[in-house]
C-alpha cells in the first residue's frame, strides 16, 4: 500500500485499526483471533486493515511510521493517529479502545 492510499483509508470519518504484523511472528499470530472477533463484533464502527511488514509494497509505510516491532496496532480517524501499541493486545482491551474513540465526537 503506498503512503498516498494509506493517508486516503485513514483520513475518512471512520475509526480504522491498521495491523502491521508478519507472517513468521508468533505473537502477530495470537492477535491475529483478536482482530478477527473485532471484525466480526466491532464491524460497525471500525474497519480492519492488515499489513504484512514484509511485503516491499508496504515498505514506505513501515519506515514512515518506523515499525521496529511486531505485531504494531494503530488507530486513526481522520488521519490522525488516536492509538498505538506494540505486542499481543486482548479482545477485551483492544474493544475498550474502539469504544472509548468511538464516543468521542471529533478527534
Amino acid at each position: 500500500m503506498t503512503l498516498q492510499e494509506f493517508q486516503a483509508l485513514t483520513a475518512r470519518n471512520r475509526l480504522t485499526l491498521i495491523d502491521f504484523y508478519a507472517t513468521w511472528c508468533g505473537p502477530c499470530r495470537a492477535v491475529h483471533p483478536v482482530l478477527d472477533v473485532v471484525e466480526e463484533r466491532m464491524h460497525e464502527i471500525v474497519d480492519v486493515v492488515r499489513l504484512d511488514v514484509d511485503r516491499f509494497e508496504n515498505a514506505d509505510l513501515v519506515n514512515h511510521f518506523r515499525v521496529m516491532s511486531v505485531p504494531t496496532l494503530m488507530l486513526f480517524h481522520h488521519d490522525h493517529l488516536l492509538w498505538r501499541n506494540s505486542g499481543v493486545v486482548s479482545f477485551d482491551a483492544l474493544s475498550e479502545v474502539l469504544r472509548r474513540f468511538d464516543r468521542v465526537e471529533s478527534y
